[in-house]
């Protein structure tokens, strides 16, 4: 990474994963192929689940999410979708919704009568 990027950038983050994708080829190799993504971020919410229930330390919890994270912005790669922009999107209907307490722990969901 060179000096001059802003690590706090989505576009910086984005353009990193893509040439990640781009040096090993996804797009040719399967690396791209969404079931095979999908393994592999469950593989990951393993091990992040793995680092809480085990009290593993938070360094270990933050590589795990990091994982995580450069997984979903590689599945918008291959799925050619703009995340910042659905990000955005899903907030803001978030935000307007209400908050129920669910045996004793916040639930934030489009609740519906029954």
């Amino acid at each position: 990474m060179t000096q001059t990027t802003n690590t706090d950038s989505y576009q910086a983050m984005l353009a990193a994963v893509q040439a990640f994708h781009d040096k090993h080829d996804f797009k040719n190799t399967g690396g791209e192929d969404m079931l095979y993504r999908i393994a592999l971020m469950s593989e990951e919410l393993g091990e992040v689940a793995e680092c809480v229930t085990k009290g593993k330390p938070v360094e270990a919890l933050s590589e795990e999410v990091a994982d995580l994270l450069i997984l979903i912005i590689g599945t918008a790669v291959s799925a050619d979708f703009d995340l910042n922009q659905a990000f955005w999107k899903k907030m803001d209907r978030l935000m307007q919704r209400e908050s129920k307490m669910i045996d004793g722990r916040i639930r934030v969901s489009e609740f519906r009568d029954k």
